[in-house]
């Protein structure tokens, strides 16, 4: 178990199974969306997974190749996941620029 709680901006690893559909699967990058405070009290953190090609949609976020975790951020996947029970493990932070990009895609849809 994790004693790190993650942070807004901590790109991380966890398991994201089980899933359905179309939504990503198995232990991948993520971004964490939610500050500290929220994750430490209620034990969850809102996330966007990352996956490592670009499929050209409209709500990717590219993550550049210096950062922790390289590949594109589905800014339309978000989920509310237990970090604990998921082993989130925190990898790098993202930039200011990659975390305003998202949430300025994130409340196109929200």
């Amino acid at each position: 178990m994790t004693s790190h709680i993650p942070e807004k901006g901590d790109l991380a690893f966890l398991d994201f199974n089980p899933q359905s559909g179309v939504e990503q699967a198995g232990h991948r990058p993520c971004l964490v969306l939610t500050p500290s405070s929220f994750n430490a009290a209620t034990g969850l953190a809102f996330v966007c997974p990352i996956r490592s090609r670009s499929h050209g949609w409209p709500f990717e976020v590219e993550l550049l190749e210096e950062l922790a975790i390289e590949g594109y951020i589905l800014t339309d996947q978000i989920k509310s996941l237990d970090w604990k029970a998921r082993n989130l493990r925190v990898k790098g932070q993202a930039s200011e620029s990659v975390m305003q990009e998202c949430f300025d895609k994130i409340h196109t849809f929200l």
